[in-house]
């Protein structure tokens, strides 16, 4: 494995701050018999060219109008075009089976993005010879996931990725005794037909999946109107068996990481390089929390500028 480490320095010279003006259209798909809701993004008054394309998802319980949004206009002032989506189950898209909303299930996440991909090959606008995924947090081993093995994809990258191993999930949930207690929780709120809490509250607040400050509680971040901030309690034994660091020996298509020390579980992308045969190009910004990945527009700039640069490659 080839690794290229890019500092800080580096990366705030080549950065650029110009977001391009974009048009939509919204594209609907069909996966596993729900129809989903997604949206193309193109630079404005696109003349019809075919352009490379990205396709962008996001952190755990987001919907498309968040952070996906945010890395799509960067790709699109990137020349590429974009594709975001909201999964079955959250946002705009159709239900789980058995009519199920707000489980964070990577097995239906990561058939939702392949079924993207399907669909994003299809359109007039878009090369289907360079086509590229960007995953974001807990999304990011999903598109590893759903990358690994599909030829219709050229490369892929992944910002403040959230990838876990066992060791990582116990670290993180309170040990053994905290993962067993939830895996409980999850098995009963499934048997009980789902139970729903919300997903964000303010720093402090008790019953809620997380009771932090930040983005995901500030209304001029990530709680706008489209969030549904709702997390099913069911949808815990899967996200707490599922461990995307130890995937990286299905992957072997081109790679770019951008993440912090100062963000969540760096030590996943350690591990998941550690298992990686393909040439990757890691780069740490310093001092960059998980939610600054999300919107704060020098941080977004500078992984935007590096996931374009790879997608060019």
């Amino acid at each position: 494995m080839t690794i290229r480490s890019v500092t800080t320095a580096a990366l705030l010279m080549a950065s650029t701050s110009a977001i391009a003006q974009v048009e939509t259209r919204t594209i609907t798909f069909e996966n596993e018999g729900a129809i989903l809701s997604g949206t193309l993004y193109l630079p404005e008054e696109h003349d019809g060219t075919a352009l490379p394309a990205v396709v962008v998802t996001g952190a755990w319980t987001s919907v498309e109008e968040q952070m996906p949004s945010v890395y799509a206009h960067q790709m699109v002032a990137r020349g590429f075009a974009a594709f975001t989506f909201d999964f079955r189950g959250w946002g705009k898209s159709g239900d789980l089976p058995e009519n199920v909303r707000f489980v964070e299930s990577p097995e239906a996440k990561t058939s939702d993005i392949r079924a993207a991909f399907d669909v994003v090959a299809t359109l007039p606008e878009v090369d289907a010879t360079q086509i590229h995924g960007l995953g974001i947090c807990a999304s990011a081993g999903y598109m590893v996931d759903a990358v690994s093995g599909n030829d219709a994809v050229k490369s892929i990258g992944l910002v403040a990725p959230w990838l876990q191993n066992a060791d990582l999930v116990e670290a993180v949930y309170g040990g053994a005794d905290g993962v067993s207690a939830l895996i409980e929780v999850s098995r009963k709120a499934e048997a009980d037909g789902g139970k729903i809490i919300p997903a964000a509250g303010p720093e402090g607040a008790e019953g809620v999946l997380m009771p932090i400050g930040g983005y995901y509680y500030e209304q001029d971040r990530g709680a706008i109107p489209a969030y549904d901030n709702k997390w099913n309690q069911a949808g815990w034994e899967g996200w707490l068996t599922y461990y995307p660091a130890d995937h990286a020996d299905r992957l072997t298509h081109p790679l770019a990481i951008v993440h912090s020390e100062a963000a969540a579980i760096p030590q996943g992308v350690k591990a998941f390089l550690s298992g990686f045969a393909g040439d990757a190009t890691l780069q740490i910004l310093e001092d960059v929390t998980q939610f600054d990945f999300y919107d704060n527009p020098e941080d977004v700039t500078r992984a935007a500028d590096a996931m374009a640069e790879h997608f060019r490659d």
